[in-house]
């Protein structure tokens, strides 16, 4: 049984040449998204995946706009929508000490300072200079959590846990 581990969504198509619009999840666009690099297209009513290799990559505005092998204009592109693209496991390749895969780290347990959990992961967000997690909380608002050095001070994914130190007014508890 092949793993497979999610890199976008296609929201949309884009343009009549059968380009597709992508919302990225995955912190390596440029690797994953690379002329010939195939990804496996999984949608609801399908048994199977398909896979497409792509033709063309570019950035336009908050998406990735991509381009597949066989798929020329806006009808084939159309029956690509709210598909999910992944990549199989064995198109995954070594990090960096203290890097992570988005799969390793959305589900794991946070705790703070004091040993009390917070939440659990649940989703990993690229707006610019660092990742940021978003905690569900039970019971509170979704925590945003920095993915930086001075907040996360430990990731341990054999015992799936995340100790971080929250600085003052990181979270707004009033609630």
């Amino acid at each position: 049984m092949i793993n497979y581990y999610t890199v976008g969504k296609i929201v949309n198509t884009h343009g009549v040449q059968g380009e597709v619009r992508v919302i990225s999840q995955t912190d390596f666009p440029d690797e994953r998204y690379q002329v010939g690099e195939t990804l496996y297209l999984f949608r609801e009513d399908d048994k199977k995946p398909t896979k497409l290799t792509v033709t063309n990559h570019r950035k336009h505005k908050n998406f990735d706009l991509l381009s597949f092998e066989g798929i020329y204009n806006i009808n084939l592109a159309e029956a690509l929508r709210d598909g999910v693209l992944k990549i199989s496991e064995n198109q995954l390749t070594d990090l960096e000490e203290n890097e992570f895969y988005y799969h390793e780290i959305i589900g794991l347990k946070v705790f703070d300072e004091q040993n009390q959990e917070l939440g659990e992961i649940t989703e990993i967000l690229s707006p610019g200079a660092n990742d940021v997690w978003v905690v569900k909380r039970k019971g509170k608002k979704d925590a945003l959590i920095p993915y930086i050095e001075s907040v996360v001070k430990k990731i341990d994914l054999e015992n799936e846990r995340v100790d971080v130190e929250i600085p003052e007014g990181l979270l707004d508890d009033a609630d």
